[in-house]
């Protein structure tokens, strides 16, 4: 077990409001929130970070679990005095809060989680993306990946905002993005949900290309108290381009009664 990292995180928002945590997507900052922030710190003291090796987050090339990525989120927890939070993870993020959920309950209030998956195989084609980034660098993915955090249709209309997410991913440390696909393709998460205890919304992307939806299915059943929801219109990041559907299921969640199985 490795010592959890610094990470770099901003907060938005009033100071004694709930606290809520956004973990993001491989490849991406904190910044890709920032279209939903002014509607989420309206109430909610908002806490987004950067991942190891993303944005201004220290780089971290040895092998790293995503159990790391729990425990980092709860180190950041203790590091702002925060007993309780709610916690959104999207894709790698969801991975880690779902670790965090499961392994520290008392800690999360209720957990969201966006375009992930317990087990994300096959572990052979994170295996080959871990090896063509150390070879080749990020801009050997950059295309690849940004093509999947987007429909077609809005990739098309976009270019601007699409060269804006090539320059994110292609900023990331390459040896800590490795070593995060490696630990994806050794995950499996799948005995952990039952432990998670916290009112849970699944989010999906209608036309996310990356995450199979019987992986959605697993997650909606192993979690006690889990519903889940499709965004249609959305791919991986479904924020980016129905941040208005995001916003809108994100505070339902964490304002409303929740909790029930739908």
């Amino acid at each position: 077990m490795m010592a959890p990292v610094r990470l770099f995180h901003v907060e938005d928002g009033p100071p004694d409001g709930p606290v809520l945590v956004l973990a993001d997507s491989l490849g991406s900052t904190l910044d890709v929130w920032d279209g939903q922030v002014p509607a989420l710190a309206a109430r909610h003291r908002v806490v987004r970070f950067d991942l190891r090796g993303h944005g201004r987050s220290p780089a971290f090339p040895g092998p790293v679990e995503i159990a790391d990525l729990g425990r980092d989120i709860l180190a950041l927890l203790d590091e702002l005095d925060v007993a309780q939070a709610d916690l959104l993870g999207m894709s790698i993020g969801g991975m880690g809060a779902m670790w965090a959920a499961a392994h520290a309950p008392d800690r999360i209030r209720r957990l969201i989680l966006c375009s992930t998956s317990a087990r994300l195989g096959p572990s052979e084609g994170w295996a080959a993306r871990a090896a063509l980034v150390r070879e080749s660098g990020m801009a050997a993915v950059a295309d690849a990946v940004a093509a999947r955090w987007v429909t077609p249709g809005y990739a098309a209309a976009h270019p601007e905002r699409i060269a804006e997410l090539r320059a994110m991913i292609g900023a990331t440390d390459a040896g800590t993005y490795a070593a995060w696909c490696e630990a994806i393709a050794r995950m499996d998460l799948r005995p952990e949900l039952g432990r998670i205890e916290a009112p849970t919304l699944v989010i999906a992307g209608g036309e996310d290309p990356a995450i199979p939806m019987d992986d959605i299915a697993d997650l909606g059943a192993g979690i006690g108290l889990a519903r889940i929801a499709i965004v249609a219109g959305g791919a991986h990041l479904p924020n980016l381009e129905r941040g208005d559907v995001i916003e809108r299921l994100i505070l339902d969640h964490l304002e409303g009664s929740g909790g029930e199985r739908p």
